[in-house]
C-alpha cells in the first residue's frame, strides 16, 4: 500500500477530468539532523516568538501579516486565503504539451509520483497516461498547492506519472552575469583530445545507486564514536594538487588511466586447430 497521499484533486486535460492522488518522490527521512543545545547542560533548546513590545508570546496569538510599507503591515486570516481561490485550486488543469527536451533542468523543483484516486478513475487515468505516451510529450499546467500556484510539468512513468513542479522565469537567474568575465580564446587541440581521452575513459550509464552520501556515513560512525566514547578516526585530507602544466597534467592523468587498465586475455586457439596441431 503506497503512502498517504500529499495532495488530492483532480487532472483535467479539456473537458476530461477524473480524481488523482500526489506522493513525495524523495525522503529527506534519511538525513542526519542536529538539534540545538545549552553549551552548559546539553539540554534541547525551544524556539520562542518575541514581540518588541509584549515580550514572549503564545503561538494562538500570532497572526500573518503583509508588510505594504517600512513598518506597516495588512493582517491576512485564512478567512481571507479562502477569497483567494483559482480553478487550479483543487485541479490539476494542463494547458500544453511539449517535447521533453524543452524543459531546462534549471527550471526542475519537487518530483511527486501521480496515482489515480481510487478504481473509478482507472480508466480515465490509464488512457491519458497511454496518450501522452503515444504522443512523446510532457505535460504543462498548473496546480494550487502549498500556498502558491506552480507551474507543473507532467511525465508518464511506469504506469503512472511524475508531477514536477517548475519555477519561474523570474525565479532563475540568467547566466551571463556569472560568465560574461570568462575570457574567450583559442584552445589547443591536443590538449582538448587528451581531455577527451579522460572523459571517454569514464563513460558509464547512470546508476544513482552506485552513489552514497559518503558524508552522512562518516558523520554516523563519528556520532557512534562519541556515544561509545572512542576517539573518532580522522579521515586524511585529499591533497589537491595545484596544476602547473596543464599539457603534463592531461598527460600524466591518461598515462595513469593506461596503467589501470585491465591485462588483455589471451586469445586460446579453438579446440580442432589445437588437435589438428597435435595429429601433425
Amino acid at each position: 500500500m503506497p503512502p498517504r497521499a500529499t495532495w488530492k484533486g483532480h487532472l483535467k486535460i479539456s473537458l476530461v477530468s477524473f480524481p488523482v492522488r500526489l506522493y513525495n518522490a524523495v525522503s529527506g527521512a534519511t538525513r542526519i539532523s542536529m538539534n540545538q543545545l545549552h553549551k552548559d547542560c546539553h539540554r534541547r533548546l525551544r524556539q520562542q516568538m518575541v514581540c518588541p513590545e509584549h515580550g514572549a508570546v503564545e503561538r494562538d496569538e500570532i497572526v500573518r501579516g503583509y508588510e505594504y510599507d517600512k513598518g506597516k503591515y495588512v493582517v491576512v486570516d485564512d478567512a481571507d486565503l479562502e477569497k483567494v481561490r483559482l480553478e487550479t485550486t483543487k485541479t490539476i488543469e494542463l494547458e500544453q504539451f511539449v517535447d521533453e527536451t524543452e524543459l531546462d533542468p534549471l527550471f526542475l523543483d519537487s518530483p511527486y509520483y501521480m496515482a489515480p484516486d481510487g478504481p473509478v478513475a482507472e480508466e480515465a487515468f490509464r488512457v491519458v497516461r497511454e496518450a501522452i505516451k503515444a504522443a512523446g510529450k510532457v505535460g504543462i499546467g498548473r496546480v494550487v498547492m502549498s500556498g502558491r500556484e506552480h507551474i507543473v510539468a507532467l511525465k508518464v512513468l511506469d504506469r503512472g506519472f511524475v508531477l514536477t513542479t517548475l519555477r519561474y522565469a523570474d525565479e532563475v537567474r540568467g547566466a551571463t552575469p556569472y560568465f560574461e568575465e570568462i575570457k574567450n580564446g583559442e584552445v589547443d587541440r591536443k590538449q582538448v583530445e587528451l581531455a577527451r581521452q579522460i572523459i571517454d575513459s569514464h563513460a558509464a550509464e547512470f546508476d544513482p545507486a552506485q552513489f552514497k552520501d559518503r558524508y552522512q556515513d562518516a558523520l554516523l560512525e563519528l556520532v557512534k564514536a562519541k556515544i561509545a566514547g572512542a576517539e573518532p578516526v580522522v579521515a586524511p585530507e585529499e591533497q589537491v594538487g595545484k596544476v602547473i602544466n596543464l599539457m603534463e597534467a592531461l598527460k600524466a592523468s591518461v598515462e595513469q588511466l593506461e596503467k589501470k587498465k585491465p591485462p588483455a586475455r589471451s586469445v586460446k586457439e579453438p579446440a580442432a586447430r589445437q588437435a589438428k596441431a597435435k595429429r601433425a
